[in-house]
């Protein structure tokens, strides 16, 4: 089995600090999106729809819909293979206004082995709430395929979902009065209690008096009567392009499915000593038929024949890394050893293990 690996450093000297704006570190509390469902069909399939015997809910919505129209269904056997029943979902972005576009998401719930071509029945798509925020119909665009014969099928990727780019026109907007907020509180993304303070005082140079105070490691508060602005629109719009030296957690990140480790730059390692090298056991079976000569008594039996072996694979070696040892020298060295990208992952939880990683190793 091949492992990728894939290493994201940068082995050159690391700059002071990194340069980020306040509109990419934090959310403003209450600005937020909301989610939005609906139930409907996607029609117009060629053939790879719900088989109506084992999805019964599909004919109910399209006798509904078809009785709708004025097309009288009632009592009628139909058994069509171009339609399926699907999840509609979409985000309602904050401050979507009546009449604006937003992208949807359509997903199969019955046995449709593919919604490739089809296109969205009018849907309703409703929050949390009950009310239906916005409609959503237009063709769809799936992005896997799937071909099968009478004893063989091949998929590949997902084509029982897909999206509708602006599939959703906006039909009702949600009651959020910006411009009546007293007071405004950023939240980070990634609380830190150093980055906080650091908005904190980077928004009260730019007004030249304390209108920011940091709250928790996650929370900067801002006082709009003291900022003298119009609105807190204006206060938003003046703040979140300022530049923040942004400080972030040392962390490693491991996934374990495709071989990938992404470090931070401020990873640091104590002392520690590194040996990897391997050990194979091998058992190989090659059993034997013995049977009688011709015209002889006797039976024919199975010789069981069996070789073992244990090889030592040539270690890498005892490699002794220095305390304070930054990542670029970290992967300098475990190049040096020969280690194979499989084994990282096992040296690094290994040295965290040890207690000698000073990060926050999250394995996934």
């Amino acid at each position: 089995m091949w492992v990728r690996f894939v290493l994201l450093l940068a082995l050159a000297e690391p700059a002071a600090a990194d340069i980020v704006r306040i509109k990419d570190l934090v959310e403003v509390d209450g600005v937020r999106g909301n989610d939005l469902v609906g139930y409907g069909l996607v029609v117009g399939l060629s053939g790879t729809g719900d088989g109506l015997r084992n999805a019964p809910f599909t004919e109910e919505i399209m006798a509904n819909l078809l009785e709708r129209l004025g097309a009288n269904v009632a009592g009628e056997e139909f058994r069509p293979r171009n339609v399926a029943a699907v999840f509609v979902t979409a985000t309602l972005p904050p401050f979507a206004r009546a009449g604006s576009r937003i992208d949807v998401s359509v997903s199969a719930i019955g046995d449709a082995s593919s919604l490739r071509g089809g296109t969205l029945i009018m849907t309703p798509l409703n929050g949390a709430d009950g009310e239906i925020y916005a409609v959503a119909q237009g063709g769809l665009i799936a992005g896997g395929t799937s071909v099968e014969g009478e004893a063989a099928r091949v998929v590949q990727g997902v084509p029982t979902s897909g999206t509708i780019p602006s599939g959703a026109r906006v039909e009702r907007e949600v009651d959020f009065d910006f411009s009546a907020l007293s007071a405004l509180r950023l939240a980070l993304r990634s609380p830190d209690f150093t980055t906080a303070g650091r908005i904190e005082t980077v928004i009260n140079r730019e007004f030249g008096r304390p209108i920011a105070a940091m709250l928790d490691a996650g929370t900067v508060s801002i006082n709009l009567s003291a900022a003298r602005m119009a609105s807190p629109a204006h206060v938003i719009g003046r703040i979140e392009s300022l530049p923040v030296d942004a400080e972030t957690r040392a962390r490693v990140v491991v996934d374990q499915r495709s071989g990938t480790i992404v470090m931070g730059r401020d990873v640091r390692i104590s002392a520690v000593a590194v040996a990897q090298g391997g050990l194979t056991l091998r058992v190989t079976e090659t059993p034997m038929v013995s049977q009688p000569n011709p015209f002889a008594e006797g039976e024919t039996i199975l010789v069981p024949r069996t070789e073992a072996a244990i090889e030592q694979e040539p270690g890498t070696g005892l490699a002794e890394l220095p305390p304070g040892t930054s990542l670029s020298e970290v992967v300098a060295g475990l190049n040096a050893l020969g280690v194979a990208p499989h084994d990282m992952i096992d040296i690094l939880k290994s040295i965290h293990a040890a207690g000698a990683l000073h990060a926050e190793l999250v394995v996934n």
